[in-house]
């Protein structure tokens, strides 16, 4: 009989067994093209070394990824992602270590084209901040339940997730938006703020450090009523010009309760 393992209720929708039982994440080019035309539809940049991914750290568009009780990281040369990649880092890490008793480890995470391997794809997201290696468990029912899982996130819409064999682990292209929007579905009040309507780029940075926390991470503004794109950029000592660019906005149009991303205390870098 296949060991039942507990959800925590309200925080991630699962399919039934009976659903997914016959699925494999098996993968392929057309799950590697969407995959890859979502990052672009969101404007996503795909990082071309060391530097250009230090660049964006000091943005705020990417986030440290540091490891916690519930998850810890395998030889990652650059421990860093997309802010809605960490909050799926970290909802399904607490829940995968209530449910199988170990930490989940991550192996590969924000990877500049400069240092993919030979053998990856051209179409791959990892330069792009949105992707996640995860080893397989050498416990079978760990692996079954990450795959339930993954498998019913995937046909929520919210990731692409393959299972790989050389070596075993499981890589999960996660779709900010998509994502970040099922969040606030299932988590509720708690969830972290979305961007409004300005822009795609504003919503890469909407996730909080962790879900159950308020508030918002160094590099980020959450807009007030009577904000605008000149008087954020007065307080931050940049320019609107700055503003525009580091968060993909298109026109000048900000929305109360938005959050965006602003250059370090100090001024523009």
């Amino acid at each position: 009989m296949r060991p039942v393992f507990p959800v925590i209720v309200g925080t991630m929708l699962l399919a039934s067994a009976a659903g997914t039982a016959a699925q494999t994440l098996k993968g392929s080019r057309v799950a590697m093209e969407r995959q890859h035309e979502v990052a672009r539809a969101q404007d996503l940049t795909f990082l071309r070394d060391g530097a250009h991914i230090r660049k964006f750290v000091a943005l705020g568009l990417l986030v440290s990824v540091a490891g916690s009780e519930d998850y810890e990281l395998d030889d990652v040369s650059f421990p860093y992602a997309r802010p809605a990649l960490r909050t799926f880092i970290t909802r399904l890490s607490r829940q995968y270590r209530q449910a199988c008793g170990e930490k989940l480890v991550l192996t590969s995470l924000t990877r500049p084209l400069s240092e993919q391997p030979l053998n990856a794809s051209d179409l791959s997201v990892h330069p792009a901040g949105m992707a996640v290696d995860l080893r397989v468990s050498d416990r079978g029912s760990c692996e079954r339940w990450l795959n339930r899982t993954l498998l019913a996130l995937e046909e929520d819409g919210v990731l692409d997730a393959t299972r790989e064999r050389r070596p075993p682990h499981f890589h999960v292209a996660v779709f900010p938006e998509a994502y970040l929007r099922y969040v606030r579905r299932v988590a509720g009040p708690r969830a972290p703020k979305l961007a409004g309507a300005a822009g795609t780029g504003a919503i890469q940075v909407a996730a909080a450090q962790v879900p159950d926390r308020t508030g918002t991470a160094p590099g980020q503004y959450e807009v007030n009523r009577g904000d605008s794109l000149w008087t954020i950029a007065r307080r931050f000592n940049t320019t609107v010009a700055q503003l525009k660019e580091i968060n993909n906005l298109r026109s000048s149009r900000i929305a109360a309760g938005q959050v965006i991303s602003v250059p370090p205390a100090g001024g523009a870098p």
